[in-house]
């Protein structure tokens, strides 16, 4: 079985290498007449872009993106600079350089990669599939014995943050800024899964799409992964199924269909505030201009923000969205689950989760708030301050580089769920409503506790569960998103997910001390 194992292990790196390299592979060569169809599409009226296109790309080969690119954005910059010199705003080209050296990469796009889309996908994304399930499915017939095995978790360099968890923080952090910060280098990487997009919404690939398709891949296997462990515990596995049918079918085909039905794309289960841009201007025009449709949306995310979300935390806690439904959760319990026991247990942690994550839940409201007021009242400025700037620095700072970057690229060094206990506004909203309006416990029998520490270890939100399970109190904190992992990995049945009357669920002394019980330990210490 370690044969199988480490010839797949072997098969993925190489799909993974050849994945890496395709960013800066690849030939761009720019014909004329594509060019002239290129600038009628898009519609482009800058004689001066036109003019320096054609002098310096146009005709000419260019070996990766790296060659191409920088011409681009060169061009468009340059006729910007006159343009607005001369006041010709009208002539002035809005689109970004990353976004022009994209399509210009996609229009120019020759050599083999192009004329083998079918191939580069198996040499890629094949590959990956086949080699990751040939390393794990073997876990089958090792992992015999019934039970759930999470021995040695700190042994090993890939879950312990040795060297092989360093070099998987470098690959997602790079992809995240190439997919925010240069999506022209992922030119070829839309080239490979041009097919499934134009299959799907009749489109060409965008870098979205690439990232919307391999969430999918990603999740797909490491669910095979999650129910190769977990297979003796039904609610991990109805739980694994839930979110990787809700992110395959919600998240990806029905908006990919959506578009090819003319209508708006759209994530039915994206919630305000996690779905911040959902009442910005653009969006707001762009549905209201989309008929029927775009009513329906409209109306349907202002009752799921504010009537089923409420209503469902109440019910079931804010599982039924965290572990059962969200996409940020679902990858984060599939690809992440490895990485869950270095989520931070200190007493600093759970105060900068506190500040954090509520700070960036007053900044959606309040930019929400502004950019509505200036939606209604038609202007681009509120008491002096451009809505538009505030949109920027939000997507920029949270959408971006925490949601992103830091959010999943950290896994393997903060945990799994760094994004969802320290910067999800969705995750503040929830949490309120658990921790003070909702059924949902976990429930401790401290009588039976052989403070083993698993569960303390296991917790993705940096809950000390063994503290509670000593004590035999209920686990009732905003930031639990009721995985259950905690019970699944306890030896003796201890902790029971449970949705029950609101009586006696907490007591006097945890509200009045935010129900942390590190804090409650050095209160009695003092």
């Amino acid at each position: 079985m370690k044969t199988i194992q480490n010839i797949g292990l072997v098969i993925f790196l190489i799909g993974l290498a050849i994945f890496t390299a395709l960013p800066l592979s690849g030939s761009f060569k720019l014909t004329q007449k594509d060019f002239d169809t290129f600038v009628s599409e898009k519609k482009i009226k800058s004689e001066v872009f036109i003019q320096n296109v054609e002098k310096t790309i146009v005709g000419r080969e260019f070996s990766g993106m790296q060659s191409l690119s920088p011409l681009v954005s060169d061009a468009l910059e340059n006729a910007n600079q006159v343009h607005v010199k001369n006041k010709e705003y009208g002539k002035k080209i809005y689109t970004s350089a990353k976004d022009m050296a994209t399509a210009i990469g996609k229009t120019s796009a020759a050599g083999f990669i192009a004329e083998n889309k079918g191939l580069m996908w198996f040499l890629t994304f094949g590959l990956g599939i086949i080699g990751a399930l040939m390393f794990i499915l073997p876990n089958a017939i090792l992992l015999g014995k019934k039970g759930i095995k999470n021995d040695g978790i700190y042994l090993h360099s890939a879950t312990n943050r040795g060297w092989i968890a360093w070099m998987v923080f470098v690959f997602l952090v790079s992809f995240y800024l190439v997919l925010y910060f240069a999506s022209q280098y992922a030119t070829n990487w839309t080239l490979v899964v041009d097919p499934i997009s134009e299959s799907l919404s009749g489109n060409p690939a965008g870098h979205w799409f690439v990232y919307g398709f391999m969430y999918c891949v990603i999740m797909t296997v490491m669910a095979v992964r999650m129910y190769i462990k977990y297979r003796h515990n039904m609610y991990q596995v109805v739980r694994t199924t839930s979110v990787l049918f809700f992110q395959i079918v919600f998240a990806f085909l029905i908006p990919e269909i959506m578009v090819r039905l003319q209508m708006p794309y759209y994530d039915f289960k994206n919630a305000f505030p996690l779905d911040y841009d959902f009442f910005f201007q653009w969006n707001l025009k762009s549905l209201l201009n989309s008929g029927g449709i775009g009513l329906f949306i409209l109306v349907w995310g202002v009752v799921l923000t504010l009537v089923i979300v409420p209503v469902m935390v109440y019910f079931f806690g804010k599982r039924w969205y965290c572990s059962w439904v969200c996409g940020c959760g679902g990858l984060a319990e599939t690809l992440g689950d490895p990485y869950r026991q270095h989520s931070s247990k200190s007493l600093f942690s759970w105060k900068v989760e506190r500040w954090l994550i509520h700070s960036v839940l007053l900044f959606a409201v309040v930019m929400t708030g502004l950019t509505l007021y200036s939606f209604f009242a038609e202007t681009g400025t509120v008491l002096g301050i451009k809505t538009s700037s505030i949109q920027n620095i939000y997507s920029l700072v949270i959408g971006s580089i925490f949601a992103g970057v830091i959010g999943t690229g950290f896994y393997p060094i903060f945990g799994n769920r760094v994004w969802c206990r320290f910067g999800c506004p969705l995750a503040a909203y929830l949490g309120f409503v658990q921790r003070f309006k909702s059924r949902f416990r976990i429930t401790t029998n401290g009588g039976q506790c052989i403070s083993c520490g698993n569960c303390s270890t296991y917790c993705e939100q940096g809950i000390d569960v063994r503290a509670y399970a000593q004590k035999g109190e209920n686990i009732v904190r905003s930031s639990c998103v009721g995985c259950g992992v905690c019970s699944a990995v306890c030896p003796r049945g201890v902790l029971k997910l449970e949705n029950g009357p609101e009586e006696g669920r907490i007591n006097p002394t945890e509200v009045l001390l935010g129900n942390d019980v590190d804090l409650m330990e050095l209160v009695n210490k003092k």
